[in-house]
């Protein structure tokens, strides 16, 4: 049955692309191929028809399929490295909106959870919601103290569909994996893997709460962020409390305007919260799309970003921060040798890659952006055409920076639709150059050794002992020192596919030279005017000699 109920939805899917002229996409799949020259015999495919732009054509299709589709899209929209550009934006367009479902459905979930009335935690519940969407909506309220608050309910029955939804989407991913032109390229199978672990967090509630709670203490009482308070003892896993924050959303940039709101230190501050976040906090908002941001205007000359919707995040390995503060130093310096060297180091393309191959390529995509006033470079465009290369060597996708790229992308967004003279490398430089200074200079020096001498310590009264059995194993002759290198194996193959090819030689050469002396000696068996054992051992020393040539070649 479950595969039957399969069938019939990617029949229902396949029937929406046909409707919005995706006739190659449907027709791709060994599914449908038997049908389409009936399909195309129809009579409204008799005259051509004037369609939009593909991007616009999925975008509405994925609309029409439903809020997990949206999502997705949404979700695909940041895969750059493996969309066209025309595509990536308009999925980057979707909207995650949906009708709201009852508020009487959303105080039972409530009461639910909290076991007990609402009325008995809080003074007021507006049941028409605020905003709702494709996994949650938000109502407003104010606790028994008078705080105004914010109430986010999980959907309904939300968790079997998107486990419908997502089984279908990796069948359709399989299929088109297996039969579009490029579908091994695009991996659709591991998107969808990925789309499935981001949306299985955003249904965890708690998840969103601890994020925003780490991003609050970060921005402790900064002037440039402010992340509203979690309320812990009312939150559960399909239910989040959070203060209410009041604001102009950050894309009404007219309303912002006619405030008298400082527009160039507005979007310098964003900027500088993304460099903070990534490289001095280690965890950043990766859903900074205009929806989620909003500009508090208590002193419009001052100006301080407000943040929602927290349940996306990233984070960075230390290596991964380093190296791409020293990408971003090498990229501005034009330093494109140090760029591809840093990123063989890093491990995200092989380590057999020609480097001096990797750094004309990446020279032949950058020398075009660099030719433009550094204030009209796009970070986010940098970055995006440098993992497009990347690919083209192999380099393996990087979740960790695929989400920074996004980020990056709608921060940079937002600053140059706020002012659109800002200059990001003015703005970042500074930063990049401390944070450099503090990691890799002296001071970086004195803070690793400050961060590893605890470690030290507390192994110092191991040292003795260990050194003493180091040495006693020494006296003895019983201390190994074990050394694996596949470079080192590969040479011993290669020596001793070399040593038998010449002992092979050997052979062949000392036989043919024994049939040449049988064949000198009188009396014995002839073949041809020659010994037969002459025959015999110049055959076998051919035989060997050509042997020794093949094994010299065959690398096993």
């Amino acid at each position: 049955m479950k595969r039957i109920g399969q069938g019939l939805r990617l029949i229902q899917i396949s029937l929406v692309l046909l409707r919005h002229g995706l006739d190659e996409y449907v027709f791709a799949l060994h599914l449908f191929r038997p049908v389409r020259f009936f399909y195309h015999l129809l009579p409204w495919n008799w005259l051509p028809r004037r369609l939009p732009p593909r991007g616009a054509r999925i975008r509405g299709a994925l609309e029409d399929l439903g809020p997990i589709f949206v999502k997705f899209g949404q979700a695909l929209s940041t895969r750059r490295d493996l969309l066209p550009d025309d595509i990536a934006d308009e999925l980057a367009r979707l909207q995650d909106r949906v009708p709201p479902f009852p508020g009487s459905e959303a105080r039972r979930i409530i009461e639910a959870a909290w076991g007990c009335p609402i009325e008995d935690r809080l003074d007021d519940f507006d049941e028409a919601p605020l905003a709702s969407a494709s996994i949650a909506q938000v109502h407003t309220a104010r606790l028994r103290d008078g705080r105004e608050v914010i109430v986010k309910v999980v959907r309904p029955g939300i968790e079997p569909v998107i486990r419908k939804d997502i089984a279908l989407l990796y069948t359709i991913a399989e299929l088109a994996q297996r039969y579009l032109p490029d579908g091994r390229r695009l991996r659709p199978v591991e998107v969808v893997a990925e789309f499935e672990k981001t949306i299985h967090d955003e249904l965890d509630l708690m998840r969103e709460a601890a994020n925003a709670n780490q991003l609050r203490n970060n921005f402790r009482d900064s002037p440039i962020l402010y992340i509203p308070e979690v309320h812990w003892d009312y939150c559960a896993k399909q239910v989040l409390v959070m203060e209410r924050i009041h604001g102009i959303p950050v894309g009404e940039v007219e309303r912002l305007r006619a405030a008298g709101t400082d527009m160039r230190l507005l979007s310098e501050r964003g900027v500088e919260i993304f460099f903070t976040q990534v490289f001095r906090h280690n965890f950043f908002h990766a859903d900074m799309h205009p929806g989620n941001i909003f500009v508090d205007l208590t002193d419009p000359r001052d100006p301080r970003w407000l943040a929602v919707d927290f349940g996306i995040v990233g984070s960075l390995s230390p290596e991964d921060q380093r190296y791409l503060a020293e990408n971003f130093h090498a990229f501005f310096n034009r330093d494109y040798l140090r760029v591809a060297e840093l990123h063989v180091e890093s491990g995200w393309v092989p380590k057999d890659t020609r480097i001096d191959e990797f750094e004309s390529a990446i020279r032949t995509v950058c020398e075009p952006i660099f030719q433009r006033p550094l204030k009209e470079i796009s970070f986010g465009q940098l970055l995006l055409r440098l993992f497009q290369t990347a690919r083209r060597f192999n380099m393996e996708v990087q979740p960790q920076l695929v989400l920074l790229q996004k980020t990056l992308l709608n921060i940079e967004g937002l600053g140059r639709q706020l002012y659109p003279d800002l200059d990001l490398w003015q703005t970042a430089k500074p930063f990049l150059e401390d944070w450099m200074h503090e990691h890799l200079g002296w001071k970086g020096l004195v803070n690793s050794a400050r961060h590893h001498i605890p470690l030290f310590m507390e192994k110092l009264p191991e040292m003795p002992g260990l050194m003493h059995e180091v040495l006693r194993k020494a006296a003895r002759d019983e201390l190994r020192i074990e050394y694996h290198s596949e470079q080192l194996d590969a040479l011993r193959d290669q020596l001793a596919r070399q040593h038998r090819s010449q002992l092979l030689a050997l052979a062949g050469a000392a036989a043919l030279l024994s049939g040449a002396l049988l064949a000198t000696l009188p009396g014995l068996p002839m073949l041809a005017g020659l010994p037969v054992a002459s025959w015999a051992l110049g055959g076998a020393g051919v035989a060997l000699l050509g042997w020794a040539g093949i094994r010299s070649l065959w690398p096993g």
